[in-house]
Formats: C-alpha cells, sequence, structure tokens
C-alpha cells in the first residue's frame, strides 16, 4: 500500500499521539502494531512528516496536501533529517531475508548527529519483525540512550516475536482493521476495483495487493468452490485449481477465501477447525518442500472433499 496521504482510521491512534506532542510528553520510540494492509506504514510516515513541518487542515493535522515541501521530501527519500529502513535487494537483485545489522547501525548513527534543518530527526523501520537478532540487538543501543528531539517509528506486523526489551522501551499504538466505510473510501482513493473491497475485508493494503485480474478470479473461483460444498463437482474443482495456480497473488486470495471459510465454521465444526490448523500449516510446508502453486491448490481443494465426506 502506498505510504502517500490521505490518512483513513485510527483516530484513537493518531489522537494519542498528538495529545504527547502537544503535553510535551512524546516518547523516543513508537512501535505501531496490527495485521498487515490496515495503514501502519502510512500511519507512520503521516507522523514523521508531521514531526519535521508538515501539516494538514486543523481538523485533521497529520493529513498534509500533496503539495506539502516536507511530504514530499519524505516521499523521495530526500529529507535530510529522515530515513526509511526496509529489505533492500541482494546481490542477485532479490529482496533480502531481512533487514541488516548495517542498516541499523547507519540509522543508530543517523540519530546521534544534529538535525539538518535544526528541528526533530526521525526514522521508520519497515519492519521490526523483519530485523534478525543482531539488528535488534545493536538497535537496543538507540533506545536505551535516546538522543533528544529524536523520534524513531517501529512498525510490526506480528510476523515474529520482537525483543521484549524493545516492545518495553515504546509506547505501542495498536491498530485494527479499518470500518468498513473507511476501508471503501480507502481503496476509491488508490482506484482500486469495486471487487477488491471483498477481499479486504478491512484491510485496504491486502485488497490493493490482490486486485489483479488473476487474484480476484482466484477468489470467485474458491467462492464458487465453497457454495457447493458438500457435493462438489469436479469441474468446479478444476476451474478452481487453474485459478488459483495462476501466479503468487492468485494463491493469496484462493487460500484467504477458504481459510476465512473454514474459520467461520471452525467453532461449531470441529471437522473445519481441524483443517483450519491444516491449512494454516501448509504455508510453511510449501516453502520448506519447495512446493508449487498447483500442489498447494491441490491440497486446499483435497482437504474440502475430505471435509465434505460423512463422518
Amino acid at each position: 500500500m502506498s505510504t502517500g496521504w490521505p490518512l483513513f482510521g485510527h483516530a484513537l491512534a493518531q489522537q494519542r499521539f498528538l495529545d504527547a506532542f502537544a503535553h510535551g510528553r512524546l516518547h523516543h520510540a513508537w512501535l505501531i502494531e496490527g495485521p498487515e494492509g490496515i495503514g501502519k506504514s502510512r500511519l507512520a510516515h503521516c507522523l514523521a512528516a508531521f514531526l519535521l513541518g508538515a501539516r494538514g487542515p486543523a481538523d485533521k493535522p497529520l493529513d498534509a496536501p500533496e503539495t506539502d515541501e516536507v511530504r514530499r521530501a519524505c516521499a523521495a527519500g530526500s529529507h535530510p533529517d529522515f530515513r526509511l529502513l526496509k529489505r533492500e535487494l541482494n546481490d542477485k537483485g532479490k529482496l533480502a531475508q531481512d533487514i541488516s545489522v548495517d542498516q541499523i547501525r547507519e540509522l543508530t548513527n543517523f540519530f546521534t548527529m544534529k538535525a539538518a534543518l535544526g528541528g526533530w530527526r526521525t526514522g521508520i523501520i519497515d519492519a521490526i519483525d523483519e530485523t534478525n537478532r543482531h539488528g535488534a540487538n545493536a538497535l537496543l543501543k538507540t533506545l536505551e540512550e535516546p538522543t533528544p528531539k529524536c523520534v524513531l517509528f517501529l512498525i510490526n506486523h506480528g510476523r515474529e516475536p520482537i525483543l521484549p526489551t524493545i516492545r518495553s522501551r515504546c509506547r505501542v499504538l495498536r491498530l485494527s482493521v479499518l470500518s468498513e466505510a473507511d476501508c471503501l473510501s480507502a481503496l476509491e482513493a488508490a482506484g482500486a476495483p469495486a471487487q477488491a473491497a471483498r477481499i479486504a475485508r478491512g484491510r485496504p493494503g491486502r485488497g490493493i495487493r490482490l486486485s489483479s485480474p488473476t487474484a480476484l478470479a482466484a477468489a470467485e473461483a474458491a467462492r464458487a468452490l465453497l457454495h457447493s460444498v458438500p457435493r462438489i463437482p469436479d469441474k468446479l474443482a478444476m476451474a478452481a485449481l487453474s485459478a488459483a495456480s495462476a501466479d503468487e497473488r492468485a494463491m493469496e486470495a484462493f487460500r484467504g477465501e477458504i481459510s476465512k471459510w473454514l474459520a467461520e465454521r471452525a467453532e461449531t465444526q470441529p471437522a473445519a477447525a481441524k483443517l483450519w490448523l491444516q491449512q494454516a500449516r501448509l504455508a510453511g510446508d510449501a516453502e520448506r518442500l519447495n512446493m508449487d502453486a498447483a500442489q498447494v491448490a491441490s491440497k486446499l481443494v483435497a482437504g474440502l472433499y475430505e471435509l465434505a465426506q460423512p463422518v
């Protein structure tokens, strides 16, 4: 999801930050966590730009206009008092597995210097759960010995546990999925197709990512397949397998629909709960065993066939 403005949702988190700023109690580190695709990175960028001077209207001070010079400089990575850490490309041109310790050390050094423009210095780590143990340990120095007028934002998707020593040194902003109205507004602002709202389910970032024709087709194929349970026609199953195997985003959309369907039935149907757990483990198994999309899709559909069998 783009880190451009405007902001949608998370009014309570915004107000907590603004209150701390207004009363001179701004903490040096903020942990922004919640499900993926809800705008955590967008909020972090808005907060960082606000500290550097970006301003929106009086009723929405974090919503700086697109013409705001600070906002534009931060988005372009050219503001001298702002740093963004993300996973970088390795020597083979592929995304690195994690944020390196060298990146963290560069950020630590950045915070030891005076602000180039005489105000605040801000940084974003996107995401802290993509930092390895060495990087996390290196970050502790900055968190334990904060430099005045420096604020760090840590985004946490919750994929991996983070060190308790990091969490204890941060103020936490816990974000939830967006309301239906806010999610729709975010999707419309991003120009996503109308069908994306059904996939997003309060997570506009997910809706935007899975708004490709293949992903939308795979989601629709999954719904048709699920609607046919317990009597799954072979023709429908084959069509679903083909749609799910189209590409990575198609598989994600297909799995998401099946997972949601199983989760809704898990509380009252033990067989659905068991299958939901099996499907949840499938992602790890697929990566470990180097399974292709067709194999993963076959296992997903086979599970539904098994669920449909009488006990």
